[in-house]
């Protein structure tokens, strides 16, 4: 691997960053609005208390919140602190992603990796946004909305279709491919199988979950798909432990799907790959 420029290194980073605190600003409209049925863009964003409308200068991520003191200019209504946190949130989110993205390039030399690799990074961050969307609506609805899942299914094979074409390999395309209509597969049988405790929604996310997974590698795919339970499994034991629910409450299971996913992504194949090694073995 070619050395790396530090300095391009952090202006990409910065860039996501700021990419990420704009979008995250967009994810909060998404968050309300779409369980509402209410149009993305009409009417503009206003007070939803006094219904003045919000100026551009007040609608400046994390900054404008901080500016106001958490209150509303016309009206003084407090301003929940949920805003400025999925806005820094999803900027640190995406700095992430792209700095794992750069550090775990391996032909920074090549201008045909790199575009690839511009376009899987694309999709990657696509992916997180999509999960602050996905997750702050499942917990506030219990709902996994087809208006945001769908999509996804369409954006990701576009850009991983367009960054194997750029570099040739097609192998981690095939892999996700068997790998979302496995994960999918799966959960589509439990959604059957028991109606109460897992949605036809879950079963939907899985299989775009299943593409990163099954892009990144197997040990992805099995990591990713086995924390979503262990996670999800470990919050409803919590629950039951303080009372907040009982054996018949439903939790949202999205969140958790979206958690694995990521940590599988992050560590997945590094984690079955020593799991392998203990019995002798070795990850392909």
């Amino acid at each position: 691997m070619p050395a790396v420029d530090l300095g391009t290194v952090w202006i990409v980073v910065a860039i996501c960053a700021l990419g990420g605190l704009l979008i995250g600003s967009f994810l909060n409209v998404v968050a309300y609005r779409i369980p509402a049925g209410i149009s993305l863009s009409r009417p503009p964003s206003a007070c939803p208390e006094c219904r003045t409308r919000i100026k551009p200068y007040d609608n400046v991520p994390v900054v404008s919140w901080l500016v106001l003191r958490a209150r509303c200019r016309s009206c003084g209504t407090r301003i929940s602190a949920r805003y400025p946190l999925v806005e820094a949130g999803t900027a640190v989110f995406f700095a992430a992603i792209a700095l794992l993205a750069i550090l775990g390039s391996r032909h920074l030399d090549d201008p045909r990796s790199v575009v690839a690799g511009l376009l899987a990074l694309s999709s990657f961050l696509y992916l997180a946004a999509i999960t602050v969307a996905l997750a702050l609506i499942d917990i506030d609805t219990h709902k996994l909305p087809n208006r945001i899942v769908l999509p996804a299914y369409v954006v990701s094979a576009v850009l991983l279709v367009a960054a194997s074409i750029v570099s040739g390999q097609f192998d981690s395309l095939l892999r996700a491919a068997m790998a979302m209509a496995a994960l999918a597969l799966v959960y589509f049988i439990m959604a059957f199988a028991y109606p109460g405790g897992m949605g036809l929604g879950d079963a939907k996310l899985a299989g775009v979950i299943g593409i990163y997974l099954g892009w990144v590698g197997w040990g992805a795919l099995v990591v990713g798909a086995l924390s979503a339970f262990l996670l999800g499994g470990l919050y409803a034991v919590i629950l039951l432990i303080l009372r907040k629910a009982n054996r018949k409450s439903g939790i949202p299971f999205g969140p958790w799907m979206l958690a694995g996913a990521w940590l599988g992504i992050g560590i997945g194949n590094i984690a079955f790959a020593g799991y392998l090694s203990i019995f002798g073995l070795t990850g392909a």
